[in-house]
């Protein structure tokens, strides 16, 4: 049981009313950690504009959802597990592919780089070595790409302690996180 109310779309009033009806006309369904976020019009309006602009810069969707796999795991947050796996096949990602990238793995080497970065930001709280940012750049990826890979990093951080502290009930196929944290 979530630690902070789930706020049901169809009783929500005024600004969280209108985010969460946005996120259903997108999605088509309202998930549990999109609910909690709207106790917090504010909250929730800052994660969905940065979501958008994430969303829509140059990382594909595969290499985004690889990147929150491998976060959410190594932060063992089970709920974005779930939900990225979910998310992760709508992607095209396999299961294969995506138990792979939860331990920062992946078939595509310019993606593995990509999840090398990120689960060494998170390990180091943003203390990336020269060899690291030296590796992700050598395997391809721009200086925006880089940016954006920091980007998803600490967008999937945020939603990992949100997900963790409340203890948001999972609603999406449960996944079983690799290791304990």
């Amino acid at each position: 049981m979530a630690r902070i109310a789930v706020i049901d779309p169809n009783s929500a009033t005024g600004e969280a009313k209108a985010l969460l009806g946005a996120v259903q006309a997108s999605l088509g369904v309202v998930p549990n950690f999109i609910r909690v976020l709207a106790n917090s019009p504010a909250a929730l309006n800052a994660f969905l504009g940065i979501h958008h602009i994430a969303g829509a810069g140059l990382l594909d969707p595969k290499t985004r959802e690889r990147i929150a796999l491998a976060v959410a795991e190594q932060n063992a947050c089970q709920y974005c597990v779930s939900a990225h796996t979910a998310i992760g096949r709508k992607a095209g990602l396999d299961n294969q592919e995506m138990l792979a990238n939860r331990v920062g793995r992946s078939s595509d080497a310019k993606a593995e780089a990509a999840l090398a970065f990120a689960r060494a930001l998170v390990e180091h709280s943003g203390q990336v070595s020269k060899a690291e940012f030296d590796a992700v750049r050598a395997a391809g990826h721009s200086d925006g790409e880089v940016v954006e890979i920091i980007t998803h990093v600490a967008m999937n951080i945020f939603t990992n302690l949100l997900g963790k502290s409340t203890q948001i009930e999972i609603d999406f196929p449960q996944i079983e996180l690799n290791r304990a944290a």
